[in-house]
């Protein structure tokens, strides 16, 4: 864990954020962290969540499984004895998967991806709607990608879960409403990241026509920023969802 609890900024705002040793998480969180605010980091790997936090006296790395639901609790927990109230959740950490069809998906490689993409949001966002229902209300940012819209060829988990978390969204939309608890969506297409590298959109992604085609990315922080503003919208404010994409990639009218 990083910093002494003494050096926190009381007045600042609180945001958690998982997967946030790398790509997006990390982007949010170094982002968040100029903007004042206190962040907790979530992530596997505690080497890249320092590296994340690059010894900020705001910034508090817990290294946690989120596919454990006592590992999340502990994890809310940390992050509440530090500064007092986690404001926004952004539940951001996620797997691409195996490149495959339906028909080739093992049982084994669906259960990993469920169990971070779908069961891991899931535990977060409950801990997080928990605290705020205690606390007066707070924010919940879901990460669901433009797959949530959309899939790629031959992605059927990572499709599937995506989608999933669209519904997790509007679910949390609409049971926090007595507690002033509001949930948002992002879906982000091609941000340069490592994932983006892996689907093979800088060396040709799979096309729904079975072509390969180098896909157009943009900077992460464009990204950040967009989740920087929702985190930041007042509390009477619901940012219900938004869509963020390289210009001229393969989105609209994919397939």
């Amino acid at each position: 864990m990083t910093a002494p609890k003494e050096l926190a900024t009381p007045a600042a705002r609180t945001i958690l954020v998982t997967g946030a040793g790398s790509g997006i998480g990390k982007a949010v969180t170094g982002r968040m962290l100029k903007a004042g605010w206190n962040v907790v980091l979530a992530g596997r790997r505690n080497l890249q969540l320092e590296q994340s936090a690059a010894g900020h006296p705001n910034a508090l790395a817990v290294s946690s499984d989120i596919t454990d639901p006592a590992a999340v609790e502990k994890l809310f927990n940390a992050g509440i004895e530090r500064f007092g109230k986690i404001d926004v959740l952004f539940n951001n950490a996620g797997i691409f998967g195996p490149s495959a069809t339906i028909g080739e998906l093992t049982a084994q490689q669906w259960q990993e991806v469920c169990a971070v993409n779908l069961s891991g949001a899931m535990y977060c966002a409950g801990a997080a709607f928990r605290h705020m229902q205690e606390t007066g209300g707070g924010r919940v940012i879901n990460n669901g990608s433009i797959s949530a819209q959309v899939p790629r060829p031959a992605s059927v988990a990572y499709a599937v879960t995506k989608h999933a978390i669209t519904g997790l969204t509007k679910s949390i939309e609409l049971d926090g409403r007595p507690y002033g608890i509001t949930c948002s969506q992002i879906d982000i297409g091609n941000a340069a990241s490592d994932m983006m590298r892996d689907v093979g959109a800088t060396s040709g992604a799979l096309q729904a026509d079975g072509s390969r085609k180098v896909e157009p990315t943009f900077d992460m922080d464009q990204a950040s920023a967009a989740i920087e503003f929702m985190a930041s919208a007042p509390a009477e404010v619901s940012v219900n969802q938004v869509t963020i994409t390289a210009a001229g990639m393969p989105f609209v009218g994919r397939g």
